[in-house]
């Protein structure tokens, strides 16, 4: 594999995404991890599913920055590859976000993606 299919294969997180995954791991005794994976469905084709995990699946890719670990599993990598996962706290709420590249649609939700 080159380096630019490694490179799209990777996601990353911002350092507000690692400061909130480690603050809500750390009040849910047990939890080690936050978990995003990509499922059918939604209103674009796709959605993203976020879970507190006690442990890792063989297929996991650990992304781990400041204390926090984010899990995809590999089937997930293949549509988030590239991805930027971002905490963000404004006036419209709080929320999680995924820059993805892959995606060429979305919709309102911020959940939801198509390829």
């Amino acid at each position: 594999m080159g380096a630019d299919a490694k490179t799209a294969m990777k996601v990353d997180m911002t350092e507000a995404a690692a400061k909130r995954i480690a603050k809500i791991v750390a009040s849910d005794p047990g939890k080690i991890a936050l978990r995003i994976s990509v499922e059918g469905g939604g209103c674009s084709g796709f959605s993203y599913k976020f879970d507190l995990v006690d442990g890792r699946n063989d297929d996991d890719v650990a992304i781990e920055r400041d204390g926090a670990t984010l899990l995809v599993d590999d089937l997930s990598l293949v549509y988030m590859g590239g991805s930027v996962v971002d905490f963000v706290d404004d006036l419209m709420g709080q929320s999680f976000q995924i820059k993805n590249p892959n995606a060429v649609a979305g919709c309102g939700c911020g959940t939801s993606f198509s390829i």
